[in-house]
């Protein structure tokens, strides 16, 4: 029996003792059980973003390998150079040619620092943008696959222009005319997932996380206190399942149980099926009209109604 469940039962049992007794506490049970369903989201939430970091998790390279019949990398932005961080290139999937770009983290701290941890700078998105406009040309789909705390905040990143690199990714992706599948297979992180997020169909797998800010940035700003990371997670509502609530995305990949680094292979089938069926759907649609209904889902979002 899990803690939550010892706890619940201990509370039946103490609210029968106290009707036995005629001793009215129910508000006061009241308040306990909220704790612990308080208590259970935040474990859970903060579960969801350790395995989104787990360093065994399959990183967009281990995916792709996976999931491509054959991939070409294609390196720099035609500006100031080649960002490891921020991998594209030229695959097919089932025959079907596309074009993959992907945030790449490393495996181990070597590659980790070759890699800037997954944290692109302004290159690496202009380097997705002339892939995204390449396959714009040759009527391919893009696929891309988010892995990453964010965009890399440096000095240099800064001068070389990373704000207005990201904005024009965000201006151009959402009017791209070719299918665009977007899937979170880590970490979603702030603009830097943004960068390359913008897409007709997006999903995330299972224990991927998707956020404006990390749990320890929120609880250090607005929590001032980064120890309430836990407790920041669930308020954030950043897992898969709050993130498709809020219709930000269009579903969930399911995981094998432990979660996708137990068993990369199956993980990788499942991201597959997912890709190839929406790439038929997409891929005779007019590109005008996937445009159109691009450009509608994002003015939607942050829409709500109060009752």
């Amino acid at each position: 029996m899990s803690g939550t469940k010892k706890v619940q039962s201990r509370i039946d049992e103490l609210k029968k003792l106290a009707d036995d007794a005629g001793i009215d506490i129910a508000d006061e049970l009241r308040r306990i059980s909220e704790k612990v369903t308080e208590s259970s989201a935040s474990a859970k939430a903060w579960q969801r973003v350790e395995l989104a970091r787990n360093p065994d998790r399959p990183r967009a390279l281990d995916v792709i390998a996976r999931i491509c019949d054959d991939f070409i990398e294609l390196h720099g932005d035609r500006h100031f150079g080649d960002d490891p961080a921020l991998i594209g290139g030229v695959g097919t999937i089932d025959g079907i040619p596309v074009t993959i770009i992907a945030n790449q983290k490393g495996r181990n701290l070597k590659e980790t620092m070759a890699r800037n941890g997954g944290m692109a700078n302004p290159e690496g998105y202009r380097k997705a943008l002339r892939l995204a406009r390449q396959a714009e040309k040759f009527h391919r789909p893009i696929i891309t696959f988010i892995d990453t705390q964010g965009a890399f905040p440096g000095l240099g990143a800064e001068e070389r222009g990373i704000g207005e690199a990201i904005a024009l990714n965000l201006r151009e992706f959402s009017q791209l005319k070719t299918p665009i599948i977007c899937v979170i297979i880590g970490e979603g992180g702030s603009g830097g997932a943004l960068g390359i997020g913008v897409g007709d169909k997006i999903y995330m797998l299972e224990n991927a996380v998707y956020s404006v800010i990390s749990p320890e940035g929120y609880a250090s700003i607005l929590l001032r206190d980064a120890s309430q990371a836990k407790n920041a997670a669930a308020m954030m509502k950043i897992t898969a399942e709050d993130v498709l609530s809020l219709k930000v995305c269009n579903g969930i990949i399911a995981e094998p149980e432990g979660g996708a680094h137990l068993d990369p292979d199956e993980s990788s089938r499942a991201i597959k099926e997912t890709i190839v069926r929406d790439l038929k759907d997409l891929m005779p649609r007019n590109p005008s009209v996937l445009v159109r209904y691009r450009n509608q889902k994002i003015r939607k979002f942050g829409h709500f109604t109060e009752d």
